[in-house]
């Protein structure tokens, strides 16, 4: 699916655009000089043609005066038609109801034609004969009086001249233009693909830069060529590069110092701990014997000596996760017994149902699995509501564990960040309890178990019922797999 995305991106890319735009611009430029380069000489051919044939005839019609009488004979009309025709044309002559052909053919004349002669005009007009341009021109002999005047004779003279030498000079130079129009065409094409090859390939590059550039590479500059707009992007690019380059490795510099200072602390922490934890283990036993406020002082002390013991090893791991350390011991486990042992453990044998069918077996980190499961159940103890239940259940390739309680569940806009550091999601729950650190371990721990390069996963949603639901899933045959530090 994404070759096919990537197949129409290139088919629809800018290359194609700048292709089609100079191509239609090319395609409207040749279609407007080439027609009116034969419009344009159609034009004058004609008129020229037309010119020419009308001084033609007024000069022949100059030789055949004076008539020898009128009115005339059908013979004087015949020997004047014939003395008209010509190798480009022939000429029809009226007089009255008389008439005169040179060439007995289709007479192509029209009303409109005759009428405009009749009026003392001298008309022209091209019609069509027989798929054929033919130009028609009349005229009416005119009659010399005393003194210089002249009257109408009453003669009407056509002439009818093909017009197929022109028409093929002109369908010669209107292929002419096209041909040159295509040409041009052609050539406008190959400008725009150099064109546009000279101005995509800064863009690709640009394209190139920044996938790797997001894909984590800040070493990657671009070659800065020339001195127009493209090279200025390239060079705010390598300029925006460098800066996120050192802003990023100053992040990373001083996330690391941070998680040193906690690995760091935390380790530290550990020695005195040891010893307050043997302190509060004998004011445990003497509690009870401690008058009033120094007995209730006692408890206080030994509940947060070990609260704080949980959260100095709940960062330890954290640091692991980080630092890539984690690493999983795997082995092949019953998981419901696993399961079991995780509750009886923790004294949540009778408080939980459970719904473990024997037999499912898997390999995973065992303790990693106890991490996860004694996590999601105390915090359904601790922020949900009784029954809490367990159940377990087996897929091709994975195991499934849910975790639900019956609790008010979670606020939709706690749903993206139950898995977050230190998050504590005091609205969504009647308590806030703990450090925050249980379930964004408990989904480190998911993640690392990984097979075929797939990580498990922790899903925190609602029951349609109401309450929380945590669906655990891991792969049943994990793989050697070191943490990432990913945690969120």
């Amino acid at each position: 699916m994404s070759g096919w995305r990537r197949a129409v991106g290139r088919a629809s890319g800018l290359r194609l655009r700048l292709l089609l735009a100079f191509a239609l611009l090319g395609l409207t430029t040749t279609a407007v000089v080439a027609s009116g380069s034969y419009f344009q000489a159609r034009r004058v051919i004609l008129q020229q043609a037309q010119d020419a044939a009308v001084v033609s005839l007024t000069n022949e019609l100059a030789t055949v005066y004076p008539l020898h009488q009128l009115p005339p004979t059908q013979r004087d009309l015949d020997m004047l038609a014939q003395r008209l025709s010509g190798r480009d044309g022939y000429a029809v002559v009226f007089y009255h109801d008389l008439r005169a052909q040179g060439l007995t053919v289709a007479d192509p004349l029209t009303p409109e034609l005759r009428q405009a002669v009749r009026d003392g005009r001298v008309a022209w007009q091209r019609v069509s004969r027989d798929g054929e341009p033919v130009l028609l021109i009349g005229t009416q002999l005119r009659l010399d009086r005393s003194g210089g005047a002249s009257r109408p004779s009453g003669i009407e003279v056509y002439t009818v001249r093909s017009l197929v030498p022109e028409q093929q000079s002109i369908d010669r130079l209107a292929t002419l233009a096209w041909v040159t129009g295509g040409l041009s065409l052609v050539l406008a094409v190959l400008l725009t693909l150099l064109a546009a090859r000279g101005v995509l390939r800064p863009v690709r590059e640009l394209g190139r830069a920044a996938q790797q550039l997001g894909e984590g590479d800040l070493t990657t500059r671009l070659t800065v060529r020339g001195s127009d707009e493209l090279a200025d992007v390239a060079r705010t690019f390598n300029d925006t590069a460098g800066t996120l380059e050192r802003q990023v490795g100053e992040l990373r510099r001083m996330e690391a110092d941070a998680r040193r200072f906690v690995a760091d602390v935390s380790h530290e922490l550990r020695t005195p701990l040891a010893a307050m934890t043997a302190v509060t283990d004998v004011l445990d036993e003497e509690a009870d014997r401690l008058p009033g406020d120094a007995g209730r002082a006692a408890r206080l002390v030994s509940e947060e000596t070990q609260n704080l013991t949980r959260l100095v090893n709940d960062l330890i791991e954290v640091s692991r996760f980080d630092s890539g350390a984690a690493r999983l011991a795997l082995d092949d486990i019953d998981v419901a017994a696993a399961v079991t042992a995780t509750l009886r453990a923790r004294g949540w044998i009778d408080r939980v149902h459970a719904e473990l069918p024997p037999g499912i077996i898997a390999r995973l980190d065992p303790r990693r699995l106890d991490v996860i499961v004694a996590n999601l159940v105390g915090n359904a103890f601790r922020h949900g509501a009784a029954p809490v239940t367990v159940r377990l259940r087996a897929e091709p390739d994975r195991i499934v564990i849910e975790v639900a309680d019956h609790g008010p569940g979670l606020d939709p806009d706690v749903l993206p960040h139950v898995f977050d550091r230190f998050y504590k999601a005091e609205t969504a729950r009647t308590r806030s309890e703990g450090s925050g650190l249980g379930l964004a371990i408990a989904w480190e721990n998911a993640r690392l178990h990984r097979s075929a390069g797939q990580p498990g996963s922790l899903v925190a949603g609602n029951a349609s019922t109401g309450g929380a639901v945590f669906t655990l899933r891991l792969p049943r045959a994990a793989a050697e797999q070191a943490a990432t530090g990913g945690v969120r």
